[in-house]
C-alpha cells in the first residue's frame, strides 16, 4: 500500500524559507516521478513543482520557480521541497504526490498523480 508522509511545515516570516520532506513507502520509489502540490483555503489544489524519477529533470510552476527547490533522494524514499524568499501567497496545505505512470510528463495536472500525502501546513507571517 502506498503512503507518503510529509513533514517540515510550520509559521515562517516572509523571507524565510522552510524545507518540506515527504517519506514513501510501498512503491518502488526510484522509478516513479514525484510531485508537490498546495492549497489554499477556498481555492483549488494547485501544481508547485514536479521531479522525474531520476532526479534529474525537475519541473516548477511560474509562481515558485527560482525560489523553491524539489529534490528527491532515491536511497531514503525521500522527496523535498526547499522553500526560500517565502511570500505572504505561499501559505497553504502542501501536498506530495507520487505519479500515476513511470513515464510521467509534466503537465501541471493533478490528475497525473495516483497517491497523495495527509498534507502539512505552512504559514508565512507578514
Amino acid at each position: 500500500q502506498v503512503q507518503l508522509v510529509e513533514s517540515g511545515g510550520g509559521l515562517v516570516q516572509a523571507g524565510g524559507s522552510l524545507r518540506l520532506s515527504c517519506v514513501a513507502s510501498g512503491f518502488t520509489f526510484s522509478i516513479y516521478a514525484m510531485g508537490w502540490f498546495r492549497q489554499a483555503p477556498g481555492k483549488e489544489r494547485e501544481f508547485v513543482a514536479t521531479i522525474m524519477r531520476s532526479g534529474g529533470v525537475t519541473d516548477y510552476s511560474d509562481s515558485v520557480k527560482g525560489r523553491f527547490t524539489i529534490s528527491k533522494d532515491n536511497a531514503k524514499n525521500t522527496v523535498y521541497l526547499q522553500m526560500n524568499s517565502l511570500k505572504p501567497e505561499d501559505p497553504a496545505v502542501y501536498y506530495c504526490a507520487k505519479a500515476r505512470l513511470q513515464y510521467h510528463r509534466s503537465t501541471g495536472s493533478a490528475s497525473d498523480f495516483s497517491s497523495w500525502g495527509q498534507g502539512t501546513q505552512v504559514t508565512v507571517s507578514s
